[in-house]
C-alpha cells in the first residue's frame, strides 16, 4: 500500500494491514507496531553519509491526533506501572505527548523542559543537546528553577518523542541529576534502534530497563535495489 508523502502518521491500521518482516526488505514505509497489534505507517528516512542507513521516522507534530492518542494511551500504560508524581516533557516534540501522557494519569500539570532561556533561567541548570536529526545544530536544554520544588523529592517521569541515539536523554539526565533528580522511569513514543541502550547505559545502567516506547523500530541498512533490512548493528 503505497502512501503519499503527507499520510504518514496519520492513521491508526488494524492489525496486520502491512507486513512486519517482508523477506523483500522495506521500501518507503516502515509498519510499527502498537501494543494492542496495530500498526502506524512510519516514512524510511536516509541518515546522512554514504546513504547507506536509515531510520523510520516519527514526528508527532505531523500526526493525526488519532495517531497522538493512540502513542499517548500505550506510554500512559507503561507510565502507570510507575506511579509517577510528576511527568517531565523534553521539547520539543515531546510535550504534547508529556501532556498526553500527565492527563492520562489524572495529573493536573506537566512540568517542560525548554530550549529557550528566560531571563531568570540560570546556566548552573542547563545542559547542551543535539539530536540524530539535527547532530549539526546543538541547543541548551534549561530546566526552570521556579520548577524545582515540583520535582525535588518526587517520583519523576520523563516524556520524550523518540530515543535514537540518546545523546538527547542523556542530557535530560545529567540536566536532572544537577537538580539532584533522577528519574524512575522514560517513556517515548518510539524506540529507535538499541543504540541508545549503551549511552544510557554508561550514565545509569539501571535505567535502561526502565526505559519504555508505545513504539519501536530498527535502524535500516541498504539492502541494493532500494530495499532496507534491519541492520545488525
Amino acid at each position: 500500500m503505497p502512501l503519499a508523502p503527507h499520510q504518514f502518521w496519520q492513521t491508526v491500521y488494524p492489525e496486520g494491514t502491512f507486513d512486519a518482516a517482508p523477506a523483500e526488505g522495506f521500501r518507503d514505509l516502515y509498519p510499527a507496531v502498537l501494543p494492542n497489534g496495530r500498526q502506524i505507517a512510519l516514512p524510511v528516512r536516509i541518515l546522512p553519509g554514504d546513504g547507506s542507513r536509515a531510520v523510520a521516522s516519527m514526528i508527532v507534530n505531523q500526526a493525526s491526533f488519532t495517531v497522538e492518542d493512540a502513542l499517548s494511551d500505550a506510554m500512559a500504560a507503561h507510565a502507570r506501572a510507575y506511579a509517577p508524581d510528576v511527568v517531565i516533557g523534553v521539547p520539543t516534540l515531546g510535550l504534547p505527548l508529556a501532556n498526553g501522557v500527565a492527563r492520562r494519569l489524572g495529573h493536573e500539570r506537566m512540568v517542560a523542559l525548554g530550549t529557550s532561556k528566560k531571563f531568570w533561567y540560570s546556566e548552573d541548570l542547563s545542559e547542551p543537546m543535539s539530536s540524530i536529526t539535527s547532530p549539526d545544530h546543538a541547543k541548551r536544554l534549561y530546566l526552570d528553577p521556579r520548577m524545582l520544588p515540583l520535582l525535588q523529592g518526587k517520583r519523576v517521569l520523563v516524556v520524550d518523542d523518540v530515543i535514537s541515539s540518546g545523546t538527547s536523554m542523556l542530557a535530560v539526565l545529567r540536566l536532572l541529576r544537577t537538580a539532584g533528580i533522577e528519574p524512575v522511569a522514560a517513556v517515548f513514543a518510539m524506540l529507535q534502534g538499541d543504540n541508545w541502550r549503551a549511552v544510557i547505559g554508561g550514565h545509569d545502567a539501571s535505567l535502561v530497563s526502565r526505559i519504555h516506547g508505545a513504539i519501536a523500530s530498527p535502524r535500516l541498512s541498504h539492502g541494493g535495489s532500494g530495499a532496507w533490512f534491519p541492520a545488525r548493528a
